[in-house]
């Protein structure tokens, strides 16, 4: 069965120069050189700008202009060519590779001597027996790595399970390789589609074990389709990622080691979908935590206790209630959820020992893991990895720069790299920055479906209304203030150098300061009136107009700080906003909840717009920001929610149905008639972007080896995963 990689357009790769006034302060990357050390003490009388611009030069960094392909080359998929800036460039994209040629496999293989010692003491068959026959092999990208060590992270609290969900992420049914350009094998070890598009057929690895040792099979597929996905207990919406057209996808076993995935209408998209962060294809371990029911597969073994059909009602309900859950569902939810149950049997390099709601969240070894080395050697290098609960991103941050973490790219802020830089020599780390290519990193997202103020639900749903609101926005003290300069204000389009971009021009359009013709539109569309303070008033009576900015604490920039700002500078236009932190939970409990009116949140993975669409459209019922209610109402195809009152919102959900059934390039197309309605409509009004500030600050100790100079910084590639965390060691 053929494995031709599936194509994507790169979102960064070493290549020939683009805009380097655009993009290349993106992408400073920082070592750890001696005159470095010297242009780290800031002296008075410089910006935190120049500081950084003299020290990012006195390290040797390389500008992203001699490390990106021409935009271009970006969208024909051309191979890029190696950068040109010699030995001193730093900061070029790199990973590990598999091996997919057969003969080239070890024929030998060997484990860490923590299960060694299980397997000599009788508590656990040897590796030969829990290795699948085709393991994944994987190419280290420097050296064969040494066994042992305690990875130490620090991580928010129990709303912060991506922290280890991008670090597991290879129980994926297909992945991307470290470009980030490449659909690559992964859970299954060859896939087709078929020319009509619709059918994937994919083929398991032989002899493939869960966690605890019981096989890993199509019945595991078939299962979570037909008890889970088809339960409406479960998943009472169809999953825009599993449908085609208007209908719902299905999975067929063919043996023990084949599924087909089945479409009425083509899906040409699906294979890219398998590999992507999506409800099929973004791994068990992310996509059935968090309560959520996707997949694509489950541990059939374990999970069938929970279910009424295989007990029933009654004993299920009593378990949960034994439990303390208030039924069957919430307790299924928690049972699966990998974060929070040790117990569940998982396909992932590292498993949960001691929980995410606990102040140390501990994952240790999967003694079963699929993957080696290409001496044979079984992965993880790493025993295990061990996140403290930081109080807030301000420890968080202390800690890193105190080198109390030995690589953390999650949470590690963007404002505070001044003082790593002048921190890394002696506590013995290295600052990296992996820029990534989405549009804002602090969007504010206009609820759609907001109705609960019948004058503020008028406002949100008129464009002119939410145009004046973006050009109210100066961008460029934001991007001075929070992303140390270094980010590219506009609009949430994408850049210019993917192929779903609409142009240049649209990353600017209604998305510079322009408080005059902000005021203008104000006026013109029947808020001219003020009170005694400037600010505009109601139109029903009832006194000053007032916005709720929504934002959640432990954002990856500091999404309040910047509401307060865009707050201050909404008074000249004449609009009062009120900002409300809140903890990350409660934040999408709300926007859940239809109860917020304008959100903060990034936009980061719809630069790759089908395969992460939800920060960019309401697509997904678990998290909708522009409107859930209307996310609902586009997964059930009508039968339930509420659709947009908005005709160019249902034209650009209507254009998104139809792209699975086109080809590539039609596909991009059709993104790019999506993004012009979107920033012409200004449903989101995007900041600042094209930055490192969202999980692209690494801080890497000196001690671990296999770490990338660049990684591609992307949730369709499950940022830091596409680097192979599991061939990451420590050197001593």
């Amino acid at each position: 069965m053929p494995t031709a990689p599936s194509r994507l357009a790169p979102c960064h790769q070493g290549g020939n120069p683009v805009n380097s006034r655009r993009l290349g302060r993106s992408a400073l990357i920082f070592n750890g050189s001696s005159r470095g050390e010297d242009m780290a003490k800031k002296p008075q009388g410089r910006t935190r700008r120049e500081f950084l611009r003299d020290a990012a030069i006195a390290a040797g960094a390389a500008a992203l202009a001699g490390a990106l392909p021409a935009a271009d080359a970006v969208a024909q998929g051309a191979k890029a060519q190696e950068p040109k800036l010699g030995a001193q460039l730093i900061g070029k994209l790199e990973g590990p590779e598999l091996i997919l040629d057969h003969a080239k496999w070890p024929k030998k293989l060997a484990e860490a001597p923590m299960l060694a010692d299980l397997v000599k003491a009788g508590k656990l068959p040897p590796v030969e027996k829990r290795v699948p026959e085709e393991p994944m092999v994987v190419k280290p990208l420097h050296t064969i790595g040494r066994y042992g060590g305690t990875w130490r992270r620090g991580f928010t609290g129990p709303g912060d399970g991506e922290n280890g969900n991008r670090i597991v992420s290879t129980d994926k049914i297909l992945f991307w390789d470290y470009t980030g350009i490449k659909v690559m094998p992964c859970v299954a070890k060859e896939w087709k589609q078929s020319d009509d598009g619709k059918t994937v057929t994919i083929s398991l690895r032989k002899g493939m074990k869960w966690s605890d040792g019981m096989p890993f099979t199509a019945n595991d597929f078939v299962f979570w389709y037909e008890e889970v996905y088809l339960n409406k207990d479960l998943v009472p919406t169809p999953h825009p990622d599993f449908m085609a057209g208007s209908k719902s996808g299905a999975i067929r076993k063919v043996d023990d080691t084949t599924v087909v995935f089945e479409f009425q209408d083509p899906n040409f998209l699906f294979v890219d979908i398998l590999a992507g962060s999506t409800a099929i294809g973004g791994g068990q371990a992310t996509q059935a935590m968090g309560g959520r029911s996707m997949g694509g597969y489950m541990p059939a073994h374990y999970i069938k206790q929970f279910l009424p059909k295989h007990s029933s009602k009654d004993e299920v309900e009593k378990k949960a209630k034994a439990a303390g859950f208030d039924g069957w569902v919430s307790y299924i939810r928690n049972r699966w959820d990998w974060r929070l149950n040790p117990e569940l049997p998982v396909l992932t390099p590292w498993k949960t020992v001691n929980p995410i709601n606990t102040p140390t969240w501990v994952l240790e070894r999967n003694p079963y893991y699929m993957g080696v080395d290409t001496a044979g050697n079984q992965l993880p290098y790493i025993d295990r990895i061990s996140m403290t609960l930081a109080e807030n991103l301000e420890v968080l941050n202390l800690r890193a720069v105190a080198g109390q973490y030995d690589l953390q790219e999650r949470h590690t802020a963007l404002g505070k790299l001044p003082v790593f830089l002048e921190n890394r020599a002696k506590l013995g780390y290295e600052v990296r920055l992996d820029p990534a290519l989405n549009g804002s990193d602090a969007t504010l997202q206009t609820n759609q479906s907001y109705d609960a103020d019948a004058e503020i639900a008028r406002w949100l749903h008129t464009s002119d209304f939410r145009r004046a609101l973006s050009m109210g926005v100066d961008r460029d003290q934001l991007n001075e203030t929070f992303w140390v300069g270094v980010g590219v204000p506009g609009s949430t389009a994408p850049s210019e150098s993917l192929p779903y971009s609409p142009g240049p021009e649209w990353r600017k359009k209604w998305s510079t300061l322009d408080v005059k013709q902000a005021n203008g539109l104000l006026d013109s569309i029947g808020l001219a009136k003020k009170d005694g303070d400037g600010y505009r008033l109601r139109t029903d009576g009832k006194g000053r107009l007032r916005l709720e900015l929504q934002t959640s604490a432990g954002a990856f920039v500091p999404h309040t700080q910047i509401a307060e700002m865009i707050k201050e500078q909404w008074k000249r236009i004449g609009i009062q906003a009120d900002v409300k932190e809140m903890e990350r939970s409660l934040f999408f409990r709300r926007v859940a909840g239809n109860e917020h009116q304008i959100a903060l949140w990034a936009n980061d993975g719809s630069e790759v717009l089908y395969l992460f669409p939800r920060h960019a459209l309401p697509l997904d019922p678990v998290e909708a920001l522009l409107g859930t209610p209307i996310a609902r109402w586009y997964a059930s195809n009508g039968s339930q929610g509420k659709a947009p009152k908005d005709p160019r919102m249902i034209s650009a959900l209507e254009l998104f149905r139809s792209a699975a059934g086109k080809k590539t390039q039609e596909r991009y197309k059709v993104a790019q008639e999506i993004w012009k309605i979107l920033i012409d409509e200004q449903y989101s009004i995007g900041t600042v972007g094209q930055s490192p500030a969202t999980m692209g600050v690494r801080i890497v100790s000196n001690k671990l080896g296999n770490i990338p100079a660049r990684q591609i910084n992307a949730q369709h590639a499950r940022t830091p995963c596409s680097s192979h965390p599991t061939t990451f060691f420590y050197k001593a």
